[in-house]
């Protein structure tokens, strides 16, 4: 039986680990060979460790397992030169490009009157910046498809103001905007722009869950928009690769401009 995005090639930003890797294997086990792009480096003042080279090469070598092809690169996605040669390497080796997956991203949590000025612009370069560098690169080799599915990653913090998290909340919203703008361009091409919404995930930067404590400690009146509908306190990068999975693959061929939640309901709290 055929994978349900069998002989597709996808590109994943931040797949070093995390939803990144997460996705990288959904689309490699349902028959997708990989474009694997994450910068493997450190960012002042993130309270979570960096993704490293070690952790692109296990991608690599899980995706690999699978029997599926995979060409990784270690890239910076605001340097859209470095990124756009590494995308187009990619596309060489693979043959394509069908989907791209823009995954890429940072959180500070601090107070409006604690983020610095060097927080606020790493998060908007790699969040916002980044993840139009990564259309730029990728869109033309999908127009040369003849369609396929771009699917950026927002979050809960993309359509409501959470709190302690400015420049990451602006970002976020930015990113909305961009998928339903590039949407109604990208739609006479046959692509499809679509962005997900997680809610809280069991990675490496969804652990900082703790950081929000002393932020709390001297404005509590927000702590119910950090909660979740449902009883749990975060979802598995498995259930966010489930939805870029659909978003994907034909089954949502009639999809776009989609904001679509896996939050648990936190954003209807």
């Amino acid at each position: 039986m055929a994978g349900r995005v069998e002989g597709k090639v996808a590109l994943v930003t931040g797949a070093a680990r995390g939803q990144g890797r997460s996705h990288a294997l959904k689309l490699a086990s349902e028959g997708a060979d990989i474009i694997a792009v994450d910068i493997c480096a450190p960012f002042d003042g993130l309270l979570y460790p960096p993704a490293t080279e070690d952790d692109l090469a296990e991608t690599v070598r899980q995706v690999e397992a699978l029997d599926r092809r995979i060409v990784s690169a270690v890239v910076d996605t605001r340097n859209a030169e470095a990124l756009k040669q590494a995308v187009d390497d990619g596309v060489a080796q693979l043959g394509r490009l069908d989907i791209v997956v823009g995954n890429a991203g940072i959180c500070h949590v601090a107070p409006w009157d604690e983020t610095t000025a060097q927080q606020w612009q790493d998060t908007l370069d790699v969040n916002i910046t980044g993840t139009w560098n990564t259309v730029r690169a990728g869109a033309p080799h999908l127009i040369a498809a003849g369609g396929g599915s771009i699917i950026l990653t927002s979050s809960a913090a993309g359509l409501v103001g959470l709190p302690f998290l400015a420049p990451y909340v602006a970002s976020k919203h930015a990113v909305t905007g961009l998928t339903r703008a590039l949407a109604a361009e990208l739609a006479q091409h046959m692509i499809r722009v679509n962005s997900l919404h997680p809610t809280g995930v069991n990675t490496p930067m969804g652990a900082m869950g703790n950081a929000f404590g002393p932020a709390l400690e001297k404005n509590p009146r927000p702590a119910a928009m950090l909660g979740n509908m449902l009883p749990i306190e975060a979802t598995e990068p498995e259930d966010q690769s489930n939805a870029v999975l659909f978003l994907a693959s034909e089954e949502s061929r009639y999809v776009t401009a989609l904001a679509m939640t896996v939050d648990a309901g936190n954003t209807q709290l």
